[in-house]
């Protein structure tokens, strides 16, 4: 497992979903100041 940390603001709302194999996925967008 890989730990990523990520500072910003959330765009919108997160998008979960359940893969095939009973895994939760969420995609969202961040922005940030760079």
């Amino acid at each position: 497992m890989n730990k990523v940390i990520l500072i910003g603001r959330l765009t919108r709302d997160p998008e979960i979903r359940t893969a095939a194999s009973n895994l939760n996925i969420a995609r969202f967008s961040l922005a940030v100041d760079r």
